[in-house]
C-alpha cells in the first residue's frame, strides 16, 4: 500500500494526531519531572528543559483533542504541522545555534525529539494534503 492510499483514509489524521500527543505528553512528562536529573547530562538548564515540559501541555491538550474528532478541520491540523516544524527549528537552533552548549548527549536527545516532530509534520502535512485531493 502506498502512502498516497494510507494517508487518503478518513481516520489517518486522527490517528497521526493521536501518536503526536501521545509522543508530546510523554515528552512533556519526561521533561517536567527528570529536568534536574537530565540537565548535567545533557549539559542544558534544567529551568529550560522543564520549560519545554510545560509549554508543550496546552499543545497535547489540543492535539488530544482534535484526535478525538473524526475530520478535524484544516485550520487546526495546519496549526499543529506549523507549530511541530516551529519546534523542530528552535530544536535544531538550541542543538547548533543558542546559547547554550550541549553535551553530545544533549545534542542526540534534542535532534532525535526534532526528527519525531518532524516526522509528525511530515506525516499531519501528507494527510492534509491527501484529503485536500479526495475533496477536490
Amino acid at each position: 500500500m502506498k502512502l498516497r492510499e494510507i494517508s487518503a483514509h478518513p481516520r489517518f489524521l486522527p490517528r497521526v494526531l493521536l501518536l503526536d500527543a501521545v509522543a508530546s505528553g510523554a515528552t512533556a512528562v519526561l521533561l517536567v519531572a527528570a529536568a534536574d536529573l537530565l540537565a548535567p547530562l545533557l549539559q542544558l538548564p534544567a529551568g529550560l528543559l522543564r520549560g519545554a515540559g510545560v509549554a508543550l501541555l496546552p499543545f497535547v491538550a489540543l492535539v488530544y483533542g482534535l484526535s478525538r474528532q473524526a475530520a478535524p478541520s484544516r485550520a487546526a491540523v495546519q496549526a499543529v504541522v506549523a507549530t511541530n516544524v516551529a519546534w523542530v527549528a528552535a530544536s535544531v537552533w538550541i542543538a547548533f545555534g543558542g546559547v547554550w552548549q550541549p553535551s553530545l548527549a544533549g545534542i542526540g536527545f534534542v535532534l532525535a525529539q526534532a526528527l519525531a516532530v518532524l516526522l509528525f509534520a511530515d506525516l499531519g502535512w501528507f494527510g492534509l494534503r491527501a484529503r485536500r485531493i479526495a475533496h477536490a
